[in-house]
């Protein structure tokens, strides 16, 4: 679904360029930051919220936003500024409490699960060990690591919890993926064209991205994606294979920027395998290939565990996607309904949520991305409230059906458009066409060569 709403200046929510209301705690002193920017024009209503380009979309859907007027989406914008307003200032002794816990259960839950992984030949400690591991992984990429880069504890002024220090245990460097992720995710959300995260580069998901042949396999590319996901992200922080496929698109910018990037990602790569599958089996002595299994175990339920959460909270039906050439002159109200829109949530315990570094929330952290994740879920019943009001469609849903729905488009968008349509109501002709199209395909490499 490809709504047409325009685009954000770069110094959207998660840049931190919020104003922070100080505690009153000797502990916490919030760092002053700038005001939050404010649109241009004199009125709350943005020039181009009085043209919404609410015309069918290339798929034919109806906007779901298409039935409010400018007013009542530059007052959701002011109601939802009010939200974040009163979060800021409630911020406290108690949520730095939390995250510092949290930090130290992890780091304990870590050293001791690789302690007992040297006694992993005995069939016990092999499962204890790994599960540990893959808790403490999951915990540290998730609801630490991704959230301390996102700035969400700065206000802190804690430099060793602090989005400018942290590097978390992952293979992607973090300068490289607060670029991509922060800067241009966050800012370009779902928007085609622009926000490269939408498919990775390698998955079509939407019915208005271009389909290319190379789509049909993508069934195999998200699995493998899944697999290997740390790996994945490193080498698409990196625009590795834009980069290397690409060369007349080179610039002078990109080309030293590859230069500086590239060996600090192999460095931080060749760091984490001689750590997992070298120096730690080394220490077990005799148990060695066992811990070298166990640490293989634990970091491939890592990448398939965070892959789950993030395609659930991006891809699944109901999401939109946003027109690349119509986001020009955003106003707040329009910015959240991009967030609302774009974003898609799941349901289950607070020990689910946490596992998911609380972005189950992704609604909510799309549109705050700088406020606590602790905080997010009393958000989200304050949002979702908001969305109902403005009679906007809150997506969320138990993990298994997201995951369901995420593997439809997937096999959906691998095919040409109305594919999907035509061979489940007529497999054989279908079938049929596609062989056809397939021996042409090879005929034409053939004769090409």
């Amino acid at each position: 679904m490809t709504t047409t709403l325009p685009r954000p200046t770069p110094t959207s929510p998660q840049d931190g360029t919020f104003a922070d209301t100080p505690d009153a705690t000797d502990e916490i002193t919030p760092a002053p930051t700038p005001a939050r920017p404010t649109p241009t024009r004199s009125s709350r209503i943005a020039g181009t919220t009085t043209e919404r380009h609410w015309a069918p979309k290339h798929e034919g859907d109806t906007d779901p936003a298409g039935h409010l007027t400018p007013e009542q989406i530059d007052e959701l914008g002011r109601e939802l500024d009010a939200l974040r307003e009163e979060i800021v200032a409630s911020r406290g002794a108690a949520d730095a409490a939390y995250i510092r816990r949290l930090i130290r259960a992890q780091r304990t839950l870590e050293a001791s699960s690789r302690l007992v992984l040297l006694f992993s030949r005995h069939r016990g400690a092999w499962v204890v060990g790994t599960a540990g591991l893959t808790l403490a992984k999951i915990l540290e990429n998730m609801e630490i690591g991704h959230n301390v880069m996102h700035g969400q504890w700065d206000w802190m002024r804690d430099p060793a919890i602090h989005s400018s220090t942290w590097e978390w245990d992952h293979a992607a460097p973090a300068h490289m993926w607060k670029h991509s992720h922060n800067e241009l995710h966050h800012t370009y959300t779902n928007v085609i064209g622009q926000d490269d995260d939408l498919g990775y580069g390698i998955l079509r998901v939407d019915a208005d991205q271009p389909w290319r042949p190379i789509f049909l396999a993508q069934p195999l590319w998200n699995v493998l994606n899944a697999l290997f996901f740390q790996y994945s992200i490193a080498f698409y922080d990196l625009d590795l294979v834009g980069y290397l496929s690409e060369p007349e698109k080179r610039t002078p910018e990109s080309r030293e920027r590859f230069r500086r990037d590239a060996p600090a990602a192999v460095k931080k790569i060749a760091r984490h395998v001689v750590r997992d599958y070298v120096v730690h089996p080394a220490l077990s002595g005799p148990s060695w290939r066992s811990t070298m299994t166990a640490n293989l175990t634990a970091n491939l339920a890592r990448n398939l565990w965070t892959n789950t959460v993030i395609i659930c909270g991006h891809f699944p039906e109901g999401v939109a996607t946003f027109a690349t050439d119509s986001i020009e002159g955003e106003s707040r109200g329009e910015w959240y309904l991009r967030q609302m829109l774009g974003s898609a949530n799941l349901s289950g315990s607070p020990f689910f949520h946490l596992m998911t570094g609380n972005l189950s929330h992704q609604i909510e952290h799309h549109m705050y991305p700088d406020l606590p994740s602790n905080r997010y879920a009393e958000v989200a019943t304050r949002v979702r409230d908001i969305m109902e009001r403005y009679d906007l469609p809150y997506v969320t849903g138990p993990l298994h059906r997201q995951y369901a729905s995420v593997w439809r488009k997937v096999f959906r968008y691998a095919l040409p458009d109305g594919a999907w349509e035509d061979l489940r109501t007529s497999p054989v002709s279908t079938l049929r066409s596609g062989a056809r199209w397939v021996r042409r395909q090879v005929a034409s490499r053939s004769r090409g060569r």
